[in-house]
This record gives structure tokens, C-alpha cells and sequence, in this order.
């Protein structure tokens, strides 16, 4: 091949593999929707005694003997009542609480996996002790389904703030709220959690099942 054809040849693949390595290696970036916030309706603080977040993880095919499940515990939170209706919150989860649930017959590789999970391959909890979620939007669901209220709000894992809408049953009762979200999944590799290697039964799944449930009392 002539000289003159052959350079810009080899310039335009170079940059076309600079331009792919660019894009595979960008880093993620937070997305957020504007908080909703209210000056009127009662404020009530989140009993953490009684809220928890419940999740499951999954390797290799999404099913009940493919998983591991267990608990997180909150660090505080409240929120917004108006006319009786949930007006807006925010909710701060303690991930150095995540406990496994699953193995609970099996001291040591109860304690190995909850290890893992909070170390530099998964949440890093030493650099990232908390997530939070703050509601940006409440509307009565509409779709006849089991739940009461579609919630929107920004997730934040790892420092990395992400959109998500779930569906919930809300219930007030006087100057008290229980709210329990139906289990949504979320994607970990959106929030940083990449650590991913072959195991036994296949790889780990991305989808990672959270429920909330959730009581706050003024």
C-alpha cells in the first residue's frame, strides 16, 4: 500500500481504538431529579428499630436456590406528612450493617460473605458507610395493582446518585406511617459495585432485589 494511503490508515484506527478504550473505561457519573420539598405537613423520624431493608442477590440464573438474601439496617431518616398523605423523605442506610440472612446455620460462611460484601470487591463500606434515598415525587399508583403509591427519588450508593421509581403500600395512621415498597431491582454496576469473577454455578448477577419497609413516627 502507498506511504500517503497507509498513514492516515493507521491514524484512524489508532484513534478509533482510543476513542473505544475512552468509552469502556468512563468513568460512572451521577444522575439526579430535583428533590421534592415541602414547607407545610408534620415531619415524623424514621424508628430504626422497626425499618429495615431486605435484599437478595443472585449468581448465575435469577431463582431461590441460586441466591443469597439478608438485611440492612437504617442510620436515620423521616418524613413528610400532609392531609394524610406521604409528601417527602429522606432515608439514610447503614450498609455496615448488611447482614446475611441465608446462611445463618453456617457461622463461618455467614461471616465470609458479609466480609466480602462490605470490602473494597463490593460496597466498600470503610470509604462508603451509608446509602441514601431522597423522595423527589409521590402519586397514587393507578394501575390496580397490589400497591397504593408509585414513589420517585435519587439513590445514592458508592457516591453515585442514580433516578429509580418503585410502587408501594403507604399507610398513615394518626401521627404514624408504615410504608413497604414492592422488591425492585437495581443494577450494582450503576452504582460502582463491579466486582465480578466465575463462581461455581456461573457468574453473579447484576440485578440486585431491595425492599424497603419502612416505620416513622412524629
Amino acid at each position: 500500500m502507498n506511504k500517503k494511503i497507509l498513514l492516515p490508515v493507521i491514524a484512524i484506527m489508532l484513534c478509533g481504538s482510543i476513542a473505544q478504550s475512552c468509552k469502556e473505561d468512563k468513568p460512572l457519573t451521577s444522575e439526579t431529579k430535583e428533590v421534592l420539598t415541602t414547607q407545610e405537613g408534620e415531619k415524623l423520624m424514621l424508628d430504626v428499630a422497626e425499618s429495615k431493608v431486605e435484599w437478595k442477590g443472585y449468581k448465575v440464573f435469577k431463582s431461590e436456590n441460586t441466591s443469597h438474601f439478608g438485611t440492612l439496617k437504617f442510620k436515620s431518616g423521616e418524613v413528610t406528612v400532609k392531609d394524610n398523605q406521604l409528601e417527602s423523605g429522606k432515608w439514610i442506610v447503614d450498609i455496615s450493617s448488611l447482614e446475611n440472612v441465608d446462611l445463618k446455620d453456617d457461622a463461618e460462611q455467614k461471616a465470609k460473605l458479609e466480609g466480602h460484601l462490605k470490602s473494597g470487591d463490593f460496597f466498600e463500606i470503610e470509604k462508603y458507610p451509608t446509602a441514601e434515598f431522597e423522595i423527589t415525587k409521590v402519586a397514587k399508583a393507578t394501575d390496580n395493582s397490589d400497591y397504593n403509591t408509585v414513589i420517585d427519588g435519587n439513590l445514592t450508593i458508592k457516591g453515585i446518585t442514580k433516578p429509580i421509581s418503585f410502587k408501594a403500600n403507604v399507610t398513615v395512621n394518626g401521627k404514624e406511617i408504615n410504608i413497604a415498597t414492592e422488591p425492585t431491582d437495581i443494577k450494582r454496576e450503576d452504582f460502582g459495585v463491579k466486582f465480578q469473577i466465575p463462581v461455581a454455578n456461573g457468574m453473579i448477577k447484576n440485578e440486585v432485589t431491595l425492599q424497603a419497609l419502612i416505620k416513622a413516627k412524629a
